[in-house]
């Protein structure tokens, strides 16, 4: 499998950084140094088995020197050169300070050459973006929240109410001692309400302590929890399963996010029992992990099997899964993520997925091959589905929702001579151009405009 162009960079940064020459590398790693010279300038493309070597060579990890760590890194700094290019003042006007726009069509090379400052940037912007949620999470709780609005009125109510009956004993010693009696008992009970609902409003608002985990919307918590499980929860397997509630109420979560645990957690429980882990892994491995294959052989629903098989431990055989579920609106209720194929958490993801052409032919498989835009594009094989359900019945609102799974394209495989559909993550970091499904410039071609012009 061949490595991303600029491998080479990265290898060569690692070893000057070392002070190794390249005729010592070149010879631990079984090469002859002019190959290494080759490769260090990016003119050769390097082998996973002999990036492995050079990586023992010059005492990294290969993942250190290879694209698959970096993915996450390049679109955090992406997203962070759409947020300056948004919030700079544009180079044409006087009134500003000149502006140094990022070099957006440079990142990947960024990456390659200062891995430790690509990785600190990435963090501050992926902390900078949970700040900025979080406050808009608070001041759309303050304006708009159910419970929020209730209990502040409550504590008014109550206050009011004390202070009312405060003010009549004040007023003077006029007042019969059963009168009296009933409004000391009535402040008491007051005091006892208010402190109640003030104790409740507390607990609701210190959900989110301050060294809790950075992602603070419903979902984000429950996906960063189950990823945490390895997206498999064994105690959920076999006879001595416990029940979902347990699983999730020994956890950390509170609130939304703990309620869409527990419907993960409850549908994970419900396609364990109907499909036993050992016998489902068995016919996956047969079947090659195609989920209409194995539908068709279990005589089971494509969606449960398509569940499954992203929920499934590493075993022998069997090649990771990413997983996507969208509603009928196309909002994504699910998101496991796979090294070169990530999932944006917010807004649209890209339209040309096979994910959204299943929500328009509901009950039909779709099997495309896609290719992500990337400086390396990346191919994967999608399995696509929909599914309607009818929650109420015949007289309620019919409810769509889609599944994609998704892998690595394997080379040589019997889908690797199929053509494969052009796509992106989402519109805002996709250097695809032109595409006729794009609903917002991209931050790569508007960063590269900007800077042009403010040389000019």
């Amino acid at each position: 499998m061949s490595r991303s162009a600029l491998t080479g960079t990265r290898i060569r940064e690692r070893r000057l950084a070392l002070k190794r020459p390249q005729t010592e590398i070149a010879r631990a790693a079984g090469i002859s140094a002019a190959y290494l010279n080759l490769i260090e300038y990016n003119r050769r493309r390097v082998g996973a088995e002999l990036l492995a070597r050079i990586a023992l060579a010059l005492g990294v990890p290969a993942s250190a020197l290879d694209e698959d760590s970096e993915s996450g890194i390049v679109i955090a700094l992406r997203e962070a050169a759409a947020a300056h290019a948004d919030s700079a003042p544009t180079p044409a006007d006087p009134a500003g300070d000149p502006v140094v726009l990022p070099e957006a069509d440079r990142i990947e090379e960024f990456v390659s050459r200062f891995p430790g400052w690509a990785a600190s940037l990435a963090e501050r912007q992926l902390r900078v973006g949970a700040l900025e949620r979080r406050v808009e999470a608070l001041s759309e709780r303050l304006t708009h929240d159910p419970f929020l609005s209730s209990a502040l009125h409550e504590v008014l109510s109550v206050v009011t109410s004390i202070r009312s009956t405060a003010a009549i004993l004040a007023e003077g010693d006029a007042i019969p001692a059963d009168l009296q009696a009933r409004f000391h008992r009535n402040i008491h009970d007051d005091s006892l309400r208010l402190s109640g609902v003030a104790g409740d409003l507390a607990r609701y608002l210190d959900r989110a302590e301050e060294d809790a985990p950075l992602p603070v919307l419903p979902m984000d918590e429950a996906m960063a929890w189950i990823g945490r499980q390895g997206w498999h929860l064994p105690a959920l397997e076999g006879s001595a399963a416990i029940r979902p509630e347990d699983l999730v109420e020994a956890s950390d979560l509170h609130g939304p996010g703990r309620d869409l645990a527990l419907g993960y957690a409850r549908q994970a429980a419900r396609d364990a029992l109907q499909m036993p882990l050992e016998a489902f892994i068995a016919v996956a491995r047969d079947e090659g992990q195609d989920p209409g294959r194995i539908a068709a052989r279990a005589d089971l629903p494509m969606a449960a099997v398509m569940r499954r098989l992203a929920a499934l431990p590493e075993a022998p055989g069997l090649q990771p899964m990413g997983l996507a579920v969208c509603d009928g609106a196309g909002v994504l209720v699910f998101r496991k993520p796979l090294p070169g194929f990530a999932l944006p958490r917010l807004g649209g993801a890209c339209p040309l997925w096979p994910l959204y052409q299943a929500l328009t032919e509901p009950g039909r498989p779709i099997r495309r091959v896609v290719e992500i835009a990337a400086r390396e594009p990346r191919r994967f094989l999608t399995d696509a589905y929909c599914e309607l359900r009818h929650p109420s019945g015949a007289e309620g609102p019919q409810l769509a929702r889609a599944y994609m799974l998704f892998r690595p394209l394997v080379p040589g495989g019997s889908a690797a001579a199929v053509s494969p559909v052009p796509a992106g993550i989402a519109c805002r970091i996709c250097s695809r151009s032109p595409c006729e499904a794009r609903r917002e410039p991209s931050v790569l071609g508007a960063v590269a405009a900007r800077g042009a012009a403010g040389a000019a």
